[in-house]
C-alpha cells in the first residue's frame, strides 16, 4: 500500500492541507480528546470540498451522570472532553455542516464487546489491539467503558454530515 496510502502527522484544530483538498473524511474515537469541536468541525470544513461527506464516530454524553473512570481515552474526568450529540450537531451547523443522519451504536458496541470479552477468554490478547496501548490498565478501562455503556451514560454514536458550501 505504499504507493496508496500518504500518512500525514498533524494537528486535528489545524490540519497540513490546502483548502477544498478532499472529498470526504471521517474522525474516529478523535472528539472525545478534544473540547473544542466547532473549532475541530469548521477545520474539517475548511479542507472539505463542497459538498463533502463527513462521518464522525465517537463516544458521546448520552445522559448526565458520573462515570467511573478510568476509560480508554481518558484516566480521569478532567481530561475527559465528551459531549452528547446535540453539542455535536450544533457544533457541525455551526461549522457549516448539514447533518444527514445520527445513529446510536449502543447495541453494536454492547455485542462488540461481549464477542471480545469471549474471544479473549477462548484465545487470549491478539498481537495488535488496545492493550498495547493501555498495558496493564487495559482490563479495568475496558470494564469501566462497557459498564459507562451498558448505565446509559455513555454510547457510541455515529453522525454523517455534509460540508454546505
Amino acid at each position: 500500500l505504499n504507493n496508496r496510502v500518504n500518512l500525514v502527522h498533524g494537528n486535528a484544530l489545524d490540519l497540513p492541507f490546502e483548502d477544498n483538498s478532499f472529498d470526504r473524511a471521517y474522525m474516529l474515537h478523535v472528539g472525545m480528546n478534544i473540547e473544542d469541536k466547532e473549532k475541530l468541525f469548521t477545520e474539517i470544513n475548511r479542507v472539505l470540498k463542497p459538498g463533502g461527506v463527513f462521518g464522525v464516530y465517537d463516544v458521546m454524553q448520552i445522559q448526565p451522570g458520573e462515570m467511573t473512570y478510568p476509560v480508554p481515552w481518558a484516566s480521569e474526568q478532567e481530561i475527559c472532553k465528551l459531549a452528547s450529540p446535540r453539542q455535536y450537531k450544533e457544533a457541525l451547523k455551526a461549522a457549516g455542516f448539514d447533518v444527514v443522519t445520527e445513529a446510536n451504536q449502543k447495541e453494536s458496541a454492547m455485542e462488540f464487546f461481549k464477542n471480545m470479552r469471549a474471544k479473549m477468554e477462548a484465545d487470549g490478547p491478539p498481537p495488535l489491539g488496545l492493550h498495547t496501548l493501555m498495558r496493564a490498565s487495559t482490563p479495568v478501562r475496558i470494564q469501566n467503558m462497557v459498564q459507562n455503556i451498558a448505565a446509559g451514560t455513555i454510547s457510541p454514536v455515529e453522525i454523517i454530515s455534509r460540508a454546505l458550501g
